[in-house]
């Protein structure tokens, strides 16, 4: 298992991967647009690849002020084995060397499965409302 920052090369394996594992994601979302938007401002996309193969990814962003970990995604035939894990520790590390004190991220309230999985990795409820505005 390799994590690793990511490459030209994997644009068409993420793709797929994050039309898989969100595949109800708003048009907004849209892989392709998002990762050429992403590498436009830093390169902070990080890959899980095994057997030539992205079997996860992790996108994270720092603002000099606080990190977010957007898009956390493994395939599914590879989930529950340490994947997730790993992508998000190693996006935290980074996050970290760029003077990052505190990661947040936003999960849809209906995926309260993956709330355990966060908890786990020490990240905890926060009393806040979450808005946005598409422009």
């Amino acid at each position: 298992m390799d994590i690793r920052k990511f490459q030209e090369k994997d644009r068409l394996s993420l793709i797929s991967l994050w039309q898989r594992v969100f595949p109800d994601d708003p048009s907004h979302n849209e892989p392709s647009k998002v990762i050429s938007a992403k590498l436009a401002v830093d390169d902070l996309i990080f890959v899980a690849e095994q057997n030539d193969q992205i079997v996860g990814a992790c996108m994270a962003g720092y603002d000099g002020h606080r990190g977010w970990l957007y898009a956390v995604a493994v395939s599914p035939d590879f989930r529950r084995s340490g994947i997730g894990s790993l992508l998000v520790n190693a996006a935290i590390q980074q996050l970290k060397i760029l003077g990052c004190i505190k990661v947040n991220l936003q999960i849809r309230s209906t995926n309260t499965s993956v709330a355990a999985f966060y908890k786990s990795l020490g990240f905890a409820m926060e009393d806040r409302l979450s808005m946005g505005v598409l422009v």
